[in-house]
């Protein structure tokens, strides 16, 4: 699930903003490019970031979880994300497609084995592309976990209106409904209708919720109209996200670790905000238990969003733990949950 971000990073947590050394586009079939940057130090431990959404993209902030002089930092806009081209297109878009294009990027860099980082879906596609290439991980760091699970889907289209009831309300009159399965089936034809007023509706009032979730308070939809610039780029994010959400992430109801013990002795650290609402801190526990090798840091008085100073303190510092030392075996000690092996 997307993460909203507040209108400037907290500085204090974060590395210098920073532009990329080099940036271009990739071909990847299929009728899809896709855009990458690499960032940092071109000699540095090799590290590529999965943005959330689906339907998000990257931003320059991302840059600025990487060490630049340890790090070098990948970055890249899924397929119908960002920068990528065709903007918005679902054809051909699903999750094995995108672990498909994370190796051809792999190949074309050049790269043998990175570190993977991911926040929310990204974190869960993470631990999908671990289980399907393990040999291509030097380890990963999951931030606030979406596992895609039925649920997961029932949480966010349901149980989490009993947190904010009014703001729920605001959703639920938009579509119609209050069944968690067919709120989601009734925005995926309302972001998908023919009427761009309909749609853009839609899709002002799924932002508006997961805004509210992520700020812990009710906030309603803003006006956009449908000529502003925005409102496309709007409109193809919730569309991908409501394609990705409707298939199940393309797992069959399975989730995104359901082959995930292939990645059981892969350097893992997840970090999860005790007060996440979007996605739930036991997701990050059902991980933790499952991937022996893993070690679990709560994020206390924090929520779903990674530019909260908590959350954005503890993923720079747990990235740069790992470019100095290549494992996660003596990190977070103070505030982090380890299983033996």
């Amino acid at each position: 699930m997307p993460s909203a971000e507040p209108s400037a990073p907290p500085p204090s947590q974060l590395h210098a903003p920073a532009e990329p050394y080099a940036s271009t586009r990739l071909d990847v079939g299929d009728g899809h490019s896709l855009y990458f940057e690499q960032c940092g130090n071109p000699g540095g431990v090799p590290m590529v970031y999965l943005h959330g959404g689906p339907g998000s993209g990257c931003s320059p902030r991302h840059r600025q979880f990487f060490d630049p002089t340890l790090c070098r930092a990948v970055l890249f806009d899924q397929r119908g994300c960002g920068r990528s081209s065709p903007l918005g297109e679902l054809r051909y878009n699903h999750t094995d497609a995108l672990l498909q294009d994370m190796e051809t990027l792999r190949d074309h860099l050049g790269i043998a084995r990175w570190l993977v980082v991911g926040g929310s879906w990204g974190a869960g596609l993470a631990l999908a592309y671990a289980s399907r290439h393990p040999g291509a991980c030097l380890g990963l760091v999951l931030r606030g976990t979406f596992l895609g699970r039925p649920a997961d889907l029932q949480w966010f289209f349901d149980g989490a209106g009993s947190l904010l009831p009014d703001a729920w309300q605001h959703l639920t009159d938009q579509v119609g409904c209050t069944r968690w399965d067919e709120v989601l089936q009734r925005l995926h034809a309302g972001v998908n209708h023919a009427e761009q007023s309909i749609a853009l509706g839609s899709a002002l009032a799924w932002e508006a919720w997961e805004h509210s979730l992520s700020a812990h308070t009710s906030i309603t939809p803003r006006a956009l109209s449908a000529n502003d610039p925005q409102a496309m780029s709007l409109l193809r994010k919730y569309q991908i996200q409501s394609h990705y959400l409707s298939h199940q992430c393309f797992r069959h109801g399975r989730g995104l670790l359901a082959s995930g013990l292939d990645t059981a002795h892969l350097p893992t650290a997840l970090l999860h905000g005790r007060l996440d609402w979007i996605c739930r801190p036991e997701a990050a526990w059902h991980i933790h238990q499952q991937l022996p090798a893993s070690r679990l840091q709560w994020v206390e008085g924090c929520g779903h969003n990674p530019f909260e100073p908590g959350n954005a303190a503890a993923l720079v510092a747990t990235i740069t733990h790992f470019a100095n030392h290549g494992n996660f075996a003596h990190w977070g000690a103070a505030n982090s949950v380890e299983r033996p092996l």
